[in-house]
């Protein structure tokens, strides 16, 4: 399968090396002659093809067994992306060849090829969101009442806990479990339809083949054929899309978190970890830069999904032919940006005394609500406001801790007593539901059931 991820100096730093095997040129044959073989086996089940026929396709049916020059060279050729590999699958079966790819059309074959490829796929990359998943899990649970500046807008808004925040990574996470296993459900559907979608070659046992087909590749059973209907290749595309987003915002959230001048997160590195060729002092956070950068290549691909969705009549090969290219890529993009995500969340470094440092940047200022809220209570919201407001453009003018400035004010002084003020601007103290939604989301993760390769990889077809 033809890629741009295949680069032998660079491709590590963008695709999942397991992913990228799967698609590889092997495993593109190997899963049209998957297909073939299947085909051939539930027509002989059935008799419309002797039973001879369906072993000797089986044991030709080895990527391992073809020339892959010589299938590029008829490609090329023919122009047709499978007639060579009918071709020379039919040689290498002598008078048995006969029977190869009985009753079907190409993009039976291509299409189920690609199910199978993706089926493999999806083990690693769900593998790998299982473990991000948990990992945001546990940095919720352990920093569940954690204090940091919550910030808005780039500023310093409320307190919040570390926990929190990890538990929205938890959340989005979770989210993208869950949207994943239903596109996988869909997707994982065999195509059989034939030549136009009648399945007239095979009358009067269409039906029965297609559910031996389907069977024996353990994929659902088509009721219709999709041949033009590509709504599971994009359900799929959008549940990458969604991943690869939330590995842009949380790499992206800690690519700021670990910059000089807040030092509140780290990226994990080794001894052989090199952050710049020319500043050996520096900590780069490489590993969540190529995150961003294979979300964003990731979302360009399931983009060609979305944008080719019109497919005219019963086969359009200008729009199906980008799936081949466009969906690979997309599982290879989000394959290395979970494989790298999982790493960066089980080894991230919390710097828990950088955090409260930066919650007195403002000199307490952080705290305004608070006070404003306090105040409220008897002066009513929209003078707290004011004053407030008011308070911490003095704090800031004067170079003034902002508890000096509140105490200085009559009306303040008035309302509250100096020891009221002290915890009012208390930021342990002003952490509302932090710590409970935090261990809220990292119980509802427990429920994410991690992969099972038995039941995603596939069996081999009998």
């Amino acid at each position: 399968m033809p890629t741009t991820l295949d680069c032998e100096v660079l491709c590590d730093l963008y695709g999942s090396q397991s992913v990228r095997e799967v698609f590889d040129s092997r495993g593109l044959v190997q899963g049209w002659l998957d297909a073939e073989r299947a085909l051939a086996g539930a027509e002989a089940d059935l008799g419309v093809i002797p039973q001879s026929a369906a072993d000797r396709i089986a044991r030709e049916a080895d990527a391992s067994l073809y020339d892959l020059a010589e299938l590029r060279s008829g490609i090329a050729d023919s122009q047709h992306p499978l007639v060579p590999l009918i071709r020379a699958l039919s040689g290498r079966c002598g008078e048995d060849g006969h029977y190869v790819h009985w009753g079907a059309t190409t993009q039976d074959i291509i299409d189920t090829g690609l199910v199978l490829q993706i089926r493999a796929a999806l083990v690693f990359v769900r593998a790998d969101l299982d473990r991000s998943v948990e990992s945001a899990a546990d940095l919720a649970r352990r920093f569940a009442a954690t204090p940091m500046a919550g910030r808005t807008h780039g500023q310093h808004a409320v307190p919040i806990t570390f926990g929190l925040k990890a538990a929205t990574w938890t959340e989005q996470l979770r989210g993208c479990s869950q949207r994943l296993e239903e596109a996988q459900r869909t997707a994982l559907t065999a195509q059989l339809g034939g030549a136009a979608g009648t399945l007239a070659a095979l009358d009067p046992d269409g039906a029965e083949v297609r559910a031996g087909f389907a069977r024996r590749l353990d994929l659902v059973e088509p009721e219709l054929p999709w041949h033009t209907d590509r709504a599971r290749f994009r359900d799929l595309g959008h549940a990458l899309s969604e991943i690869a987003a939330a590995g842009e915002r949380i790499a992206a959230e800690i690519i700021s978190l670990q910059a000089t001048e807040v030092g509140e997160l780290a990226e994990p590195t080794n001894d052989r970890s090199v952050g710049s060729s020319t500043m050996p002092q520096k900590q780069n956070p490489m590993t969540c830069e190529y995150i961003v950068a294979s979300a964003r290549l990731a979302r360009a691909a399931t983009g060609v999904l979305v944008h080719s969705a019109l497919h005219v009549h019963e086969r359009d090969m200008a729009a199906w032919a980008t799936e081949w290219i466009a969906l690979p890529q997309a599982l290879i993009l989000t394959g290395g940006l979970l494989e790298k995500l999982a790493h960066v969340l089980d080894g991230l470094v919390v710097e828990t005394e950088a955090m409260a440092r930066n919650l007195g940047l403002t000199h307490g200022r952080i705290m305004a609500e608070a006070a404003m809220m306090a105040l409220a209570q008897s002066i009513g919201h929209e003078r707290a406001h004011q004053l407030v407001t008011a308070a911490a453009r003095r704090a800031v003018a004067e170079q003034r801790d902002f508890a000096e400035v509140l105490r200085a004010d009559p009306t303040v002084a008035d309302t509250l007593s100096p020891g009221q003020l002290a915890q009012i601007l208390d930021a342990s103290l002003y952490l509302g539901l932090a710590r409970e939604a935090a261990l809220s989301a990292a119980a509802r993760a427990e429920s994410v059931v991690p992969a099972s390769v038995e039941t995603m990889s596939g069996r081999h077809p009998s």
